[in-house]
């Protein structure tokens, strides 16, 4: 059982963000950590609060994302080890906190890639990754002018800690996704 639960995890990320962008990518993180962790077993309710929570500094301080994140959940109560995995997210471009466990990892993996299956979604006819495939996301990797703010290279890097296949993360990552489609504003016309 996660020490913090989704609702205060909810009331903390609602004092924070207010952005409707930010939100859905915290609410994509969140799904796609629990999809991750009912894979492999782990804790769904603690994957959930740290990916739902990974941001919580970033509105405010976007300049200096995770120099305050720290602080705000140590303030809120939060356990060192999901302070530590929020940290770990940033490795290597705002932070120095290396991913160690299956959990960290699959945070730093999967933040940046929610963000492309996200922008492959919105030019679907559909608008919805209720009918994504892994192949859609693949030609869009390729084509680099295309949500070019995702890193690709750190994505490759966290499916390697992994030790899994890039399409198999893809595909994960979008499940997770689907299951919140609505609330991440990918639903789309998808009957």
């Amino acid at each position: 059982m996660a020490e913090i639960i989704r609702q205060e995890a909810l009331e903390l990320l609602h004092k924070h963000v207010k952005k409707e962008a930010l939100l859905r990518h915290a609410f994509s993180v969140e799904a796609v950590m629990r999809y991750f962790a009912k894979q492999f077993g782990e804790d769904e309710e603690e994957w959930g609060v740290i990916g739902l929570c990974h941001d919580i500094d970033y509105e405010k301080h976007p300049e200096e994302h995770l120099g305050f994140a720290g602080e705000m959940l140590r303030e809120a109560g939060w356990p060192e080890t999901y302070i530590r995995a929020v940290l770990s997210h940033g490795w290597g471009i705002c932070s120095d906190v290396e991913p160690v466990t299956r959990l960290e990892k699959t945070l730093f993996t999967i933040d940046e890639l929610t963000g492309l299956i996200t922008a492959s979604a919105l030019v679907r006819p559909s608008k919805s990754v209720l009918d994504m495939k892994v192949k859609s996301v693949k030609k869009k990797w390729n084509v680099k002018a295309f949500s070019a703010g995702v890193d690709r290279d750190v994505i490759t890097r966290g499916a390697e800690m992994l030790g899994m296949e890039l399409p198999q993360v893809i595909e994960w990552s979008i499940m997770g996704m689907r299951s919140a489609a609505e609330a991440i504003g990918l639903k789309g016309s998808v009957e």
